[in-house]
């Protein structure tokens, strides 16, 4: 499995005692899978994403990521993991407005300090021909639509060649239409590029591009029957 949280629990100060966000939480996802985590707000599913970006150290269990064992790292050694291995997509595209398409993707290169198998550029190109945005290459954000920022906000968490994709309520500005369009690029670019891909959403007519959906309810995840819950 390219992710792993094992046997989770994470809890936050609550006055005199705790609230715990996650309960014993245990999710494995495969190299070219997508899991997608449905569930109300403040059931837990922001707390997951945080532990599996490396971003919250949980109170108890472990976070695999493409093997490498995330829960034990100090602080310099999990911005490298995640610089490296994780692309995080994130609720607002939040591109820098004086750059274009490009130079949004070129940018996470540069960041990171990392030689891109095939040239930044040509690596950038690539990414935005994939996400169908190739012709808008030299555009800057307030000349993309809606649909289109967030294609580039894809792109972009996909530069670095991830081992793990985390994304973050992508449709949540979108319309329908384009919120499917969304859903549908995400799931081909998993298979296409091996990510292992987890995808909060809480757009459930389109749960049928997942390969696997689960359920959080306060802190605890379990796998639902798609038919059930999805319109």
């Amino acid at each position: 499995m390219t992710l792993l949280l094992d046997d989770i629990t994470l809890t936050y100060p609550d006055g005199d005692g705790r609230l715990t966000a996650l309960d014993r939480v245990s999710l494995e996802v495969p190299a070219g899978g997508l899991t997608a985590v449905v569930g109300p707000s403040g059931s837990g599913k922001s707390s997951l994403l945080a532990v599996a970006a490396t971003l919250v150290t949980p109170d108890s269990g472990r976070v695999l990521v493409g093997g490498v064992a995330a829960t034990g790292l100090g602080r310099a050694d999990a911005a490298a993991l995640r610089r490296e291995a994780i692309g995080i997509v994130f609720q607002q595209p939040n591109l820098l407005p004086s750059l274009t398409a490009l130079e949004q993707l070129e940018v996470m290169a540069h960041l990171g300090g990392r030689r891109v198998r095939g040239g930044v550029r040509a690596r950038a190109g690539e990414l935005l021909d994939a996400v169908g945005l190739g012709a808008q290459a030299h555009r800057r954000p307030h000349q993309l639509s809606g649909g289109q920022r967030q294609r580039v906000n894809i792109a972009r968490a996909l530069m670095n060649e991830p081992k793990v994709l985390l994304v973050d309520e992508p449709t949540s500005a979108l319309d329908h239409e384009r919120g499917a369009v969304v859903l549908e690029l995400l799931a081909r670019l998993t298979r296409a590029r091996g990510t292992a891909t987890v995808l909060v959403t809480h757009d459930r007519g389109h749960l049928g591009v997942a390969d696997r959906v689960v359920e959080m309810v306060d802190g605890h995840l379990g796998s639902v029957d798609t038919r059930t819950i999805a319109g």
